[in-house]
């Protein structure tokens, strides 16, 4: 899932404001691991490094 840009700005900006780890950032209801990315990027990817797989309804 893909958070906006507005979302993980307000984290970002009340993670630096309160002083909290991302630990404590990700109360908001997302993983660490999206908090720790954010930090390093925090505007969303508009591409996709793989193609799309196409789901086989028969099986």
């Amino acid at each position: 899932m893909t958070y906006p840009s507005s979302f993980r700005c307000k984290v970002l900006s009340v993670r630096k404001k309160e002083g909290l780890t991302i630990a404590q950032a990700a109360r908001f209801c997302v993983e660490i691991a999206s908090v720790t990315h954010w930090v390093k990027n925090p505007n969303p990817k508009q591409t996709r490094n793989k193609p799309a797989t196409k789901i086989d309804m028969k099986v």
